[in-house]
């Protein structure tokens, strides 16, 4: 699927034709270059990377400046591969979020936040065991049984415990396009999206 690489801007809500307050998210989307267009003779698959935001020389590999010079463009910071483009693109063509209509459907995959290490009230939404008297101790907010000493005398791979959450990619499918600002590179899409501010997304159709 053909998309885009954009940046988080943050939250907001605007109101429908009906009155309606929708909640949603701007995001700042383009202009992505085409850095490099692969091909099913060169490469053995067909795919189109596209580049985004900026980047300063000295922060660049020489590796990549070379990458950037053979397409003609200017160092970027993040690079994303598409497969099955839609359309034929050239290298150094630019793509702006011109490429999405108001009212379709996209995909949007980010980063979430991180929460560091938390428990199984938190991570897994657990209820927390035993009630609030009658002699409870210190066991509020625990996981309860792990599992049988006798058989099967382990725990089971995937057991619900606690442990790191967050700062994992996350796909977020059908948001809708409630608005797409050509003038400042901006796209409203309904609903939240994964990450934080100025974090990276990849928005496909």
């Amino acid at each position: 699927m053909s998309g885009l690489i954009g940046k988080k801007v943050g939250m907001t809500s605007i109101y429908n034709e009906a009155g309606k307050s929708l909640p949603c998210t701007v995001i700042e989307c383009g202009p992505c270059v085409v850095t490099q267009v692969r091909t099913e003779e060169v490469d053995g698959y067909t795919s189109v990377q596209l580049g985004f935001d900026d980047a300063k020389e000295k922060n660049t590999s020489k590796a990549l400046l070379g990458h950037f010079k053979k397409a003609g463009v200017a160092p970027k910071r993040k690079l994303v591969e598409f497969a099955g483009f839609e359309g034929e693109v050239k290298l150094g063509e630019a793509i702006t979020v011109e490429h999405f209509v108001e009212g379709e459907y996209v995909a949007v995959t980010g980063t979430s936040k991180g929460k560091g290490f938390q428990g199984v009230v938190k991570r897994h939404g657990f209820r927390g065991v035993g009630d609030a008297t009658h002699g409870q101790h210190n066991r509020l907010r625990a996981p309860g049984s792990i599992g049988a000493a006798s058989y099967p005398a382990r725990v089971f791979k995937g057991m619900r415990m606690a442990g790191h959450m967050g700062s994992e990619q996350v796909t977020v499918e059908n948001l809708q396009v409630l608005k797409v600002d050509a003038e400042k590179n901006l796209l409203v899409v309904k609903g939240s999206v994964p990450g934080p501010k100025n974090a990276y997304l990849i928005i496909r159709k």
